[in-house]
Formats: structure tokens, sequence, C-alpha cells
């Protein structure tokens, strides 16, 4: 116990606390902007990264994953919002929180074992061509010295690390840019023009809403909706944590600590949030691996609200901007580009249109729920091949069936047999086959009674242990005149 925690919290002090730094300046503006995207003050976005990310240390599964208000969750939100107001959802940010407390215990990270390796890239790429999208408006056809600006940082950025190791160079091109424009008074876009910044730490209170039937029927599709889409980003986020660390990370523990971390949001203004790729990528870049970096994130974000507020709303804005298009390069999986090439093209076709649908969309879940669709599909007709091959021995007719037998496979199969013979000894052999389901079970007994109708005999045999079985239980045939054998 005491191993996990030393090495949880305190083997990697100096380059946790630095990176935390980094995490929470970037952290400001994007709390800002989900904010406005949800339709409810700035400060709300800004509580509930502070209150997650502090939490999130404690109680999560994935050590250096910074969770927060994110751009998914926010879109959710809007509606309920508009229609409601802020009250409502921070009672949904609750009842989300107890939702995803209950995916924990229920262990719903086996869920990630479904989503194929082509859905994971895919998703990489979208959410590195979002978190680019996002910043274009903050520098495209605004200022010459915004370009100046951007491209100052880049090169900060890219060129800073293999000079300077012990300090991230975001943090470097913050501190130093900040203060040139400070001092040369440049007109350029800050932090301030994005929302009013209060100078406050979060309070506890109930949220103002009736505790009535009607109010649970008004927010839970919202907190259902949003406790799928946090666990699935934050799972997949874990997941990529856990490639780019080479460490192991307990999901359902993070699916419970997503939920506790929510809960408690609720209850001190905070809207719904989850883990954030764009930051988790900033973190770890920066050196970030353990719990001590995600607290830090959350305490220093208001250690520059309340002590250092009046310089925070001064940081030029391209100069987040820079560092968040090298975190987009940085994310974008460079690889793909030969993945398109080499992998079977129904890999191929996922992964793009899983891309596709999450740019399009704006919407995590419905490219990675798209893409795990289409997989099966695909999945599906592939092994939905089956052959029947016949041939004849000792005055017996001997149909050899190769495949799986299941729904999809159940037309072909039917329609491969001959069945305008009379009083013949008919032999269905599926020792190379394998029975699935109720169709596989049903297309049997429609050959069989096919058969039957003109005077044949049938047997049935190679069957393996589960497949008899299935047929013993399902099957409407009357086996009289019916030979059933196994291996």
């Amino acid at each position: 116990m005491q191993g996990r925690i030393k090495k949880e919290w305190f083997s990697n002090i100096r380059a946790d606390i630095l990176a935390g730094i980094v995490v929470a300046l970037a952290l400001i503006p994007e709390a800002i902007a989900f904010s406005i995207i949800a339709g409810v003050d700035p400060m709300v976005g800004l509580y509930a990264s502070f209150c997650i990310a502090v939490i999130i240390a404690f109680v999560g599964g994935r050590p250096g994953m910074i969770s927060a208000a994110t751009g998914a969750m926010a879109l959710l939100m809007l509606p309920l919002v508009k229609e409601h107001g802020l009250n409502y959802l921070l009672a949904a940010t609750i009842l989300t929180g107890v939702i995803q407390v209950l995916f924990g215990i229920f262990k719903v990270a086996k869920v990630m074992k479904f989503i194929p390796r082509a859905v994971m890239i895919g998703f990489v790429n979208a959410l590195a061509i979002l978190i680019f999208m996002a910043q274009v408006p903050h520098f495209i056809g605004i200022s010459t010295m915004t370009y100046v600006f951007v491209a100052i940082t880049l090169l900060i950025v890219y060129i800073m690390p293999r000079f300077i190791k012990t300090i991230p160079a975001p943090l470097i091109a913050i501190i130093i840019l900040t203060a040139i424009a400070i001092y040369a008074n440049m007109d350029l876009r800050t932090v301030g023009d994005l929302g009013t910044i209060t100078k406050s730490l979060p309070e506890f209170f109930i949220p103002d809403v009736p505790f009535t039937f009607e109010t649970l029927a008004i927010i839970f599709p919202y907190s259902l909706a949003l406790a799928i889409v946090g666990l699935l980003e934050s799972l997949l986020t874990a997941s990529i944590v856990d490639d780019m660390t080479g460490t192991e990370s307990n999901k359902n523990k993070e699916a419970r600590g997503q939920g506790i971390a929510n809960i408690f949001t609720g209850f001190f203004g905070g809207m719904a949030g989850c883990a954030m790729i764009g930051q988790s990528v900033i973190n770890v870049k920066s050196g970030g691996r353990g719990r001590l970096s995600t607290l830090v994130a959350g305490l220093f974000l208001m250690f520059l609200i309340i002590v250092l507020g009046d310089l925070v709303v001064q940081i030029p804005m391209p100069v987040l901007v820079g560092i968040m298009i090298m975190v987009s390069i940085g994310t974008f999986d460079w690889s793909s580009f030969s993945y398109l090439r080499k992998a079977p093209k129904t890999d191929a076709v996922v992964m793009l249109v899983t891309v596709g649908i999450v740019v399009a969309t704006n919407d995590l879940s419905k490219g990675v729920i798209a893409g795990v669709i289409l997989s099966a599909i695909f999945f599906v007709a592939k092994i939905s091949h089956i052959q029947v091959k016949e041939h004849h021995e000792n005055q017996q007719t001997i149909f050899t069936v190769e495949g799986q037998l299941f729904f999809a496979s159940v037309d072909k199969f039917v329609d491969s047999f001959n069945y305008n013979v009379e009083n013949k000894d008919i032999i269905i052999d599926f020792s190379n086959a394998h029975i699935w389901d109720d169709s596989a079970v049903g297309a049997i007994d429609k050959a069989v009674l096919k058969y039957r109708e003109n005077n044949n005999t049938v047997t049935i045999k190679g069957l393996n242990a589960s497949s008899k079985k299935i047929v013993d239980k399902l099957s409407i045939s009357n086996h009289s005149n019916t030979k059933l054998s196994a291996h």
C-alpha cells in the first residue's frame, strides 16, 4: 500500500508539479470556452475543472490523467440549460455522477474490449482535428501580430525541449510571451476576452430544484447521455495514456472516480466533466506521470483565478492557441497514413468513418458508436461465409458444412442443398462448422423437414458439444426420423 502511494504520488514530484502548472494555464481558456458552449457563466466551467481535477487525483484509476469540463459534455448540456436553467444542470450533474458510480460498480469497463483498434485510431485522430479546429477562430483573420505570436509559440514549444528539459516548454512560452505582450502593450486578444473571471472559491449548495418525479424525468435523459459520453471519453483517454506511458490503469475505478467527482462538482456549482485527452497529452508530454500532476493542475487553477486573476486575464490567446496546436500535432497518429495502405479495407473504412462522424458532429460518442457498429457489421459479413459440399459414398449423400452458421449465413445454408431427391439416406456433417443461434437451428430444421417430405432419412453428425446443446434445446422438428450425433 505504502509502495503504491509513493509510486503514484511522490515518484516524480518536480516534473508532476511543473506539468500540473502548464495544464492549469491551458485549462482556463478551455473551461471558459466550454462554459460558453453550454450556455452558462464562465465560473461554472472553471469551478467544474477545479473540483473534478482535485477529486479525480485521489479517486481516479489512471494516475496522470486530467479530467475537467469538456466540450463533448458541454454540447449535451445546452438544451437543458436553455429550457430549465443552471440549477437543473447542477442536479443533472449530480445524477450523472451517481449513474457513473453504478457503471463502475457493475464493471462497465469490460465494454472497452469491444472497441476495435481502428475505432481507437479514428478517435485519436478525430480528437486531434477537433483540438486544432477549436483554435482556428482564435487566430485566423484577427491580426498579423496574432500570427507572429502563434508562430513564435510553436517554435518555442518545438525547439526549447532540446535545450531545457527541466521546465516544460509550454510554461516557458506562456511566461515569456505574456511578459512581452504586457510590457509592449500589444493589441492581442487575451484570456479575459473570453469571459469574466470572479476571484472566489466555489461554495457548497444544494441545487434549487423541486425534489419530484417530474424533475427526475427532465434530468434523467441528459444525465444518462452525459454519463455514457463521459465514461466513453474517459476510458478511451485512459487507454491512450496507458499506451503513451507504458503503464496499466484500473478502468472500473476510473469510472467510479469520474462519478464521485461529478457528484461533488454538482454540489459546488460546476458542470459535469470527464477526462480530457488534450490536457492529458499536455500533462504526459510535459513530464506528468503521477496523481500529483492532476492535483496540482486543479489547485493551481484556483490559485491562478483567486490570487493571480488579474495576470491570468492578460495571457495572450495566441500563446495558448500555439500550445494547443502543438498538442493536436502530437495527438494525431501520423502512422495512420501507412495504416490506411496496409490495413484491411474494412478497418480503413471504419477508421475514416469514425473520424468523419466525430468531426462532422463534434461528438466523440457518435463517431465511436458508429465505428463499433460498422466494425460489427463488417465482422458479421466476414464470418458469414458458409460452404456446403456434396459428395456420395456407399449410396449415401453426404453434405459437409464448413463455417459459422448463424442469422447472417442461414439463407446461403438452406439454399445450398438439393431437395429434389426421394428415398435417400442423407447425412449432414457439421464437423467443420459451429451452430450459434436460434436462426441457425431454424435453418437446420427447415432443411431436415424439406428432405423428410420426400421420404428421405436424415442424419446430422459432427456437432460439437455446444452446437449439439443448442440444437437439442431449440429444434422444433420431430427427430423420430432424424439421427443426431456429436463428436
